[in-house]
């Protein structure tokens, strides 16, 4: 059986010989990240038939939880490294040809991303590209909540850097503000570990979940809220997430693509994984699936309003972030299977739709959405592959956000409780908010005039490529979604069954 503890070990490696091979061989560099990543994801399919039957806790350093530093590798853990690997793949051998090297010029957004400027290195962008990667596969892997700290540090870092990649203006600026909020909620997040090390005098996950009720409740709500808040801004939750339009905005179209697709998703899997396992908190999930619901409403609200696609896109993932949240603090199987569904359709088509928008705001040299007009016959494939993305999100059949958003309905009505049927109503009302945007894009795109510009053709193949695989797999899972239910059913039982996560951790010692 393989280690999941290549998961880190090996992209993690390879980031830093990106230098390296910068220095003898600088074409090879843009290979390496997807070079992991594929060593990453048949690891991660290889580890995911193992961890459905049991578990893999690794023990690092020759002690014994909760004394060392673990590993634990069940079927939430897996899948998402699975996850993390795909989308991270397909974006970079999307960033093969769409990422020039970095310029030291003032130039605008625009002139970057047209590939105006071809002078300065690519690795550093490579390097973070694989340290954000890493960061985020292990906070979905690590059983010590101080190491969940130090990677959620080592992607919150990363993707302020790669925010600025472009050193324009905008970007900047966007990055500080991402930095500044970012820096709050690391912080809150370390002075929440930090009581609750001081209360229990351990840092392992489960350990701390075993003892949680030896205190009073009291004692734990603080550290509770500080750990949420501060994985909150990364997850952005409203009202956290102000800094999310505008790094999605600035930032090159591939790591907007692994924003949206991956780092929020992530932060989003820490603040459930807090809940449910540490803390056990089942009177403040009422709370979480109103706070979705208002994160839902407002993002979709928000969106609604722009004329800046990557903002329109930036705000309608806050939108889905708050519908996934929801369908999680439901706290039923089906309800936690619901999420984890919509979460995989949100990553799957908010990838698709940023790769797709950053080679027609290529083209169209702007982001104005007025300014994509005819783009559907200068670009069929690229505005095909957009299209099927947004009504993925929508919720339209036979894409993948169909099951998905059949499924929080159903959790939702399932629990006969007249909060939650009122509030999937709420649910409901943004998805058509959503898909009224949406169809104002799809309809610039193929039904109003053509804008003059001799620039605009279609994709290359290498950008193309992944966008194909992406609508592939939302095709194939919309029409087939037992494909991956039985997985999710099983991540949802680990995330719901505290006593036998504890148990899987700490059993030779119990």
């Amino acid at each position: 059986m393989v280690n999941p503890v290549l998961l880190i070990a090996v992209p993690l490696g390879l980031a830093f010989t990106i230098p390296l091979f910068a220095l003898f061989w600088r074409p090879a560099v843009k290979y390496i990240p997807p070079a992991a990543l594929v060593f990453n994801l048949v690891v991660s399919l290889l580890l995911l038939a193992k961890v459905l039957e049991n578990p893999v806790i690794v023990s690092i350093g020759g002690w014994q939880p909760p004394f060392c530093i673990n590993l634990v590798a069940g079927p939430v853990g897996v899948l998402f490294s699975a996850i993390i690997a795909l989308v991270g793949l397909l974006v970079s051998i999307y960033a093969l040809d769409y990422i020039h090297p970095a310029p030291f010029t003032t130039k605008s957004f625009f002139d970057v991303e047209r590939g105006g400027v071809k002078e300065g290195p690519t690795e550093k962008y490579h390097m973070l590209y694989l340290l954000l990667l890493t960061g985020a596969t292990g906070v979905v892997l690590t059983g010590d909540i101080f190491n969940l700290f130090v990677f959620f540090e080592i992607l919150c870092i990363s993707s302020y850097a790669l925010v600025a990649y472009l050193r324009d203006k905008g970007g900047i600026e966007s990055a500080v503000k991402y930095l500044i909020q970012g820096a709050v909620g690391s912080s809150l997040l370390l002075i929440g570990i930090g009581l609750l090390y001081g209360l229990f005098g351990t840092l392992n996950m489960a350990d701390i979940a075993q003892n949680i009720k030896s205190v009073s409740p009291i004692s734990v709500f603080v550290p509770m809220v500080l750990i949420i808040t501060g994985l909150g801004v990364e997850a952005a939750i409203f009202p956290l997430n102000a800094w999310l339009p505008d790094a999605h905005s600035s930032a090159p179209s591939s790591i907007s693509a692994i924003l949206s697709g991956i780092a929020i998703e992530v932060g989003l899997y820490a603040v459930v994984r807090v809940v449910f396992t540490i803390f056990g908190a089942q009177s403040f999930l009422l709370f979480l699936a109103f706070l979705g619901i208002l994160t839902l409403l407002v993002g979709e609200m928000c969106a609604f309003s722009q004329n800046n696609i990557k903002r329109m896109l930036a705000y309608s993932s806050i939108g889905q972030i708050g519908l996934i949240l929801f369908a999680l603090a439901i706290a039923t199987s089906y309800g936690v299977t619901a999420g984890l569904f919509q979460l995989v359709s949100h990553t799957l088509s908010k990838a698709l739709l940023f790769l797709a928008a950053g080679y027609m705001i290529y083209r169209a040299g702007s982001m104005e959405i007025s300014a994509l007009e005819g783009m559907g016959r200068k670009m069929p494939l690229t505005c095909l592959a957009f299209t099927i993305g947004a009504f993925s999100l929508v919720g339209l059949p036979p894409f993948i956000g169909f099951p998905s958003k059949f499924l929080v309905v159903r959790a939702a009505l399932a629990t006969k409780e007249t909060y939650f049927c009122a509030l999937i109503g709420l649910a409901l009302l943004g998805t058509v908010i959503e898909g009224a945007y949406f169809f104002r894009v799809v309809q610039v795109l193929y039904f109003k005039g053509e804008k003059p510009n001799p620039g605009r053709k279609e994709a290359p193949i290498v950008a193309l490529l992944p966008m194909f695989i992406f609508v592939a797999l939302i095709v194939i899972v919309g029409i087939y979604p037992k494909l991956v239910t039985g997985i999710l059913n099983s991540a949802a039982t680990e995330l719901l069954s505290r006593s036998e996560y504890i148990k899987a951790v700490l059993g030779s010692i119990l």
